[in-house]
Formats: C-alpha cells, structure tokens, sequence
C-alpha cells in the first residue's frame, strides 16, 4: 500500500502522519509531498526519516492512495492527474465538495456509496462533519425541516498565519496579520470570503454540504461562522426544527449510541462539551441538549470537535481506511 500524503508540512498534513501512525494504516511505502519550496527537506514518521518529494516525483510514483490537504487551487490542478495514473485521491480541501461528479464522504454516513470508480473523493468542511455527525441519527428518527447554527471557530481552521496571529496579540507583539482585525479578545463574525449574497463562502458549505451527504434536500441550514480565539476546536450552536416531536432522553440516547459521538450533558456538574476537552480526540462532543420552548418539534444543542482532527485528518484517513478495508484500491 503505497501513500502519498500531499500538503505533509502544513498544519493538517502534521496531524494526517499522525492519525496514520495512532491507527496504524496499513503503509508499504510513505511518500511526504509539499511544494518545492520543502523539496528535499526531511519529515520524521514512526521514528523514520522521510524526503519530502514534489508533486511529479509523487505522480510518477503512482500510489494507491494520495491524501490530499495543500490548498484548492492545487487540488484542482494535481487530483485530476493522480487519478490518471490510477491513484484514489482523498482531498481535503473546498475544490471538490460540490462538483456534482465527486462523492462528499463522512465514513460513519454515506461510506458505503464509495466504489473503485471513485478516484476522486472530497472530505467535507470541518464544521460540517462534526454538524451531520449529531445531526444525521436525529434525521433518521425525527426528520429535520430546519437548521440555524452559529460557530464559534478556532484560529487553526484559518491556519498557521493566524494561530500565529493571535499568539503575536497575546504576546503584544507586532507581527502579519491573517485577518482585517485583531483576533485576541475579539470575535470577528467572518469565516472565509464573502459572497453576494452577504453570507460567507463558509456560512455557504455549511448550508450546502449537509444536504450532499445526507442524500437529502428536504431540510434546509441558516448559519452564520465566528472567528473566535481559541487555538483549536470548533463550536457549534445548533436549533434544530423537525417534522416529529421528539423526547430527550431518547435524543441523549441516540447520539449516546452513535459512532464518533460522545454526549457530554449535565447542567448539575458543569458537564458540556468545550474546545479544551476535545483537544486531540476524534470524537464529536454534544451537550446543552435542550427543547426550544419557543417553537414545537424544536431542539437546542452544542456540538464541538477538533477541527484539524476529525474535522480534516482522522476523517481523512477514516476514508482510505474504508477503501482499503473494501478492496476499492
């Protein structure tokens, strides 16, 4: 099993090599590919020095599988020419989501429409996979008619320049910016670039992509996204209107019983989810389960996750493993 992990030094390649290494995928070959710039650098996986290639090097060496997180501009030019040589390439970034030909893959909702056919397969929005993974079981049993989020986005979502941003504010010292703003002691309700429409590109995936995955567009999503200036973890408040009427302890119960989703629900001892607690874990956390007493068939809840983890990585890397364990590659 020969891989490619494309985009290896940048935030999220760092913790796709070590979401491979914690799971153990299944490696003959590792190949780390970065932009020339890194060419011929040297990257460290389970105690073993590795040569950063580029991206022809990488080509050239037709891997089974090519994990991609390095930008859509670069997704778009070099995916197209992995999967000509026979590579399955799992990218990461926005360029593939909603091409009508390319499968959107949350591994614990829809892995099972993947075949061998699919050579290019998009990772969704990192606030979107925590979202569907509560919101999917609640779907099937209740049927949603209405979504409105809010997130309250950490600063590594953005990348290095504003984790590096707000390290510098903290800090008091002078340095680039990655926002318009400052960051620190701040909330900036501006996630991504906006679009005519006056949402953000971000805001935008959020109401877009959940209706992919889930085969459905009987259900519609309002968002607005915060920048808020956490290092790591994303936030996520969440009103959700359905067709049925629901009970909450059958609600706990069921996201309780649900693959990657850890109920963290208890007003009595200060039991909620928060970014801290979901530091470096690949589960979604939901807590603040509560009816909108305002409106019928409505629920209140907060959902939190590590964005770089099963936000991007581990979701990644959870995709290659479902096509190796299904002989698709």
């Amino acid at each position: 099993m020969k891989v490619a992990v494309v985009g290896a030094t940048g935030m999220v390649g760092e913790v796709m090599l070590k979401v491979l290494a914690e799971r153990n995928f299944p490696i003959t070959e590792l190949l780390l590919v970065a932009s020339e710039r890194s060419v011929g650098k040297k990257l460290s996986y389970k105690g073993e020095e590795h040569t950063i290639i580029g991206l022809e090097t990488a080509v050239a060496a037709q891997p089974n599988i090519a994990i991609f997180s390095a930008g859509g501009d670069t997704s778009l030019e070099w995916a197209p020419k992995f999967a000509e040589v026979g590579t399955t390439v799992v990218d990461n970034s926005s360029a593939w989501r909603m091409d009508a030909s390319k499968k959107l893959i949350v591994p614990e909702i829809n892995a099972s429409e993947l075949t061998s056919a699919d050579k290019i397969i998009a990772n969704p929005n990192c606030s979107t996979i925590q979202l569907v993974m509560a919101l999917n079981p609640l779907h099937k049993k209740y049927q949603m008619k209405r979504v409105v989020i809010s997130t309250y986005q950490s600063v590594s979502g953005t990348g290095v320049k504003a984790v590096k941003q707000l390290e510098n504010e903290m800090a008091g010292v002078q340095g680039e910016m990655a926002y318009p703003y400052p960051i620190n002691r701040n909330a900036l309700p501006h996630c991504d670039v906006f679009l005519e429409n006056g949402y953000t590109k971000e805001e935008m995936k959020l109401a877009r992509e959940p209706q992919k995955i889930m085969d459905d567009r009987t259900f519609s999503v309002s968002a607005t996204a915060v920048r808020i200036p956490t290092a790591g973890g994303h936030s996520e408040s969440v009103n959700v209107e359905f067709h049925n009427d629901f009970d909450l302890a059958e609600v706990r119960q069921l996201l309780s019983e649900t693959p990657g989703v850890t109920v963290q629900d208890n007003p009595d001892t200060n039991t909620y989810p928060m970014p801290i607690y979901a530091h470096d874990k690949d589960d979604v956390f939901v807590g603040r389960i509560r009816r909108d007493e305002t409106q019928r068939n409505t629920l209140n809840m907060w959902i939190v996750s590590d964005n770089l983890r099963k936000g991007a990585a581990t979701n990644a890397v959870q995709i290659a493993e479902y096509l190796v364990e299904n002989n698709l590659v």
